[in-house]
């Protein structure tokens, strides 16, 4: 008060506690869809560079189906926090990846899962048209590819993954009617 300025206090973890990663909830969901990609017979990439720029662009797991000759690109929003710019990097993504295929046939897949927290269902509710132009493909299909390992669908799409629970479950886009 002394300072005109007001004060925050706040809790920090247990020093006694073996350290974790900040990024803990974030590597918990990459673990999840690596592990059922390996349980369905798919090579998992963690952090895979989409190009050898200097500045290449990483997707968060890329997932090799070689019978299905699909490259599946995943990308997981703990918050999403700006809409605009993560649909454009993942375009640019999915380009990148799309220049240097393993080998001719292949195709690039790209979905989003969305951790299934407040913050993100707001912006699915708030936001149906975009996002439900933004990922036509079937989110049923997508969560049966990704947990199941089905051929992923053909147009991008998104599903919610909840990390602590270890379920990926399908998104419903409720669109508003005139």
């Amino acid at each position: 008060m002394a300072i005109s300025r007001p004060v925050a206090v706040s809790f920090s973890r247990d020093l006694a506690a073996p350290p974790e990663p900040t990024d803990a909830g974030h590597l918990a969901a990459q673990e999840l869809v690596l592990r059922l990609a390996r349980e369905n017979g798919r090579t998992g990439v963690f952090e895979m560079p989409t190009s050898r720029s200097a500045a290449p662009g990483v997707v968060d797991v890329a997932v090799r189906d070689d019978p299905a000759l699909v490259l599946i690109l995943v990308e997981i929003w703990n918050r999403m926090t700006d809409l605009g710019s993560a649909s454009r990097s993942t375009s640019r993504k999915v380009a990148d990846v799309e220049a240097s295929l393993p080998s001719p046939g292949f195709r690039v897949a790209s979905c989003w899962l969305l951790v299934d927290n407040a913050a993100n269902r707001a912006i699915v509710r708030r936001f149906p048209e975009i996002l439900g132009a933004r990922f036509p493909g079937s989110s049923v299909g997508w969560t049966r590819a990704i947990i199941n390992g089905d051929i992923p669908p053909i147009e991008a799409g998104a599903a919610w993954i909840d990390p602590r629970s270890g379920r990926i479950t399908p998104v419903r886009i409720r669109r508003r009617t005139l």
